[in-house]
């Protein structure tokens, strides 16, 4: 049996899902994949990072905008060949982190890690949220921007991963059905929330 063990980590912008995620990776001695992931998929498939990117949860704005990404993408690139669908990309993906969950145990930062791996026996799937006001403040601080703008994006950002999310895993992002355990990271902050879930996390891993 595979004794490897995965936490994957859905959030919303500025939650601190991915300082989170580092923290656990440091505590377990393990790795944080997020857009490593993309490019791990364009080297084993031997493609440009651009054909991911423009199809990533990050830009992923509509099914149909996409589309047109990728096929932008392509011109640009000078291809000749029809672009790659966004399935296909995801796909290409979708097995780089089979790979990895398969050789090690490791923590995956959004990319429809928990749908992708939701056979894997020792996975433990979590959502990050956080009040509107820290999130724009953590943003604007992380990006150096006015809080508007902040605002702006976390709007924009969330919007993309929810339907990047719901299109690829037929369930609602953020929806506390579509998770093991959801948690507000304004009530303990980043630190506090890494230190409660490790007793989470390690009763869970060994059961």
């Amino acid at each position: 049996m595979n004794k490897n063990f995965i936490i994957t980590i859905g959030r919303q912008l500025g939650s601190g899902g991915r300082s989170i995620a580092n923290l656990l990776a440091e505590h377990y001695s393990i790795t944080a994949y997020d857009r490593k992931v993309i490019e791990m998929a364009a080297q084993e498939s031997g493609l440009s990072t651009e054909f991911f990117e423009n199809a990533d949860e990050k830009k992923w704005h509509g099914f149909f905008h996409a589309i047109f990404s990728n096929r932008a993408a392509a011109n640009a690139l000078g291809s000749n060949e029809n672009y790659l669908s966004n399935d296909a990309l995801f796909k290409m993906q979708s097995d780089t982190i089979r790979d990895l969950a398969e050789r090690e145990s490791c923590i995956f930062v959004g990319r429809c890690a928990d749908y992708i791996l939701r056979e894997h026996p020792r996975h433990i799937n979590i959502f990050f949220t956080a009040d509107l006001a820290d999130r724009v403040r953590r943003v604007a601080q992380e990006k150096g921007i006015t809080e508007a703008k902040a605002l702006e994006l976390i709007e924009k950002t969330d919007h993309s991963r929810a339907d990047y999310y719901n299109y690829y895993s037929g369930k609602t992002w953020g929806a506390a059905e579509s998770y093991d355990l959801c948690i507000n990271t304004s009530h303990l902050g980043i630190e506090g929330t890494a230190e409660m879930l490790k007793n989470y996390i390690e009763s869970r891993i060994k059961s």
